[in-house]
């Protein structure tokens, strides 16, 4: 499998682009709102149109696309090169179907639990929660991956220090990615493999 054709490529493309839409083309809207609008999570919420919107008015969708949101380009940039790097290892150890499942359960209970835990007028952007995820998969399966575990373990720590001192950050769905990654990485570990892992050509 190659670099380019990967989902971890291939999902940091489309979120950047939906970033630099979002950004540089403010005017692009869909159903009165516009497109960071209909993207965030929020659980529910009087919106510049006049109507509620959010998840528990039945908007869905928003559990997933909020991963497509980001904040400025910082917010995108840290991201992306973190999903980059985590990503193409469990990707090229569990393949694109597990790995787009585990990219998939992560995010959702990141943002379930981001909206159990936060105000209900709260949006949140970005796909840090589903990273984070990618961070708790690795420490439940990283000695298998052939990973520096110990630097792993580092690299959580200090993400989860920042999480919880930083202002605006939400530290539910960091929270709630991790454990929702680590359950994942446990059930995944003991189910057995179909295949070797797949390596760049």
């Amino acid at each position: 499998m190659k670099l380019k054709n990967s989902i971890t490529t291939n999902l940091i493309v489309v979120i950047s682009g939906f970033f630099i839409i979002a950004t540089y083309a403010p005017k692009v809207t869909w159903g009165g709102l516009t497109l960071q609008e209909n993207l965030f999570l929020i659980r529910k919420a009087i919106f510049p149109d006049g109507k509620i919107h959010g998840v528990y008015a039945g908007e869905w969708w928003r559990v997933v696309t909020v991963v497509l949101t980001h904040a400025n380009w910082v917010h995108l940039g840290f991201n992306m090169l973190v999903l980059f790097q985590l990503g193409n290892i469990v990707e090229r150890f569990y393949g694109k179907v597990r790995y787009g499942f585990i990219l998939f359960g992560c995010a959702c209970a990141a943002s379930m639990t981001c909206l159990l835990l936060t105000a209900a007028n709260i949006p949140s952007v970005g796909a840090s929660g589903m990273i984070f995820g990618l961070f708790g998969v690795i420490l439940a399966t990283g000695k298998g991956m052939g990973v520096d575990y110990s630097q792993v373990v580092v690299n959580v720590v200090l993400n989860l220090i920042f999480t919880f001192t930083a202002s605006n950050i939400a530290w539910q769905a960091h929270l709630g990615g991790l454990v929702s990654g680590i359950l994942i990485g446990l059930i995944l570990r003991a189910a057995p493999r179909r295949r070797a892992p797949q390596i760049w050509e």
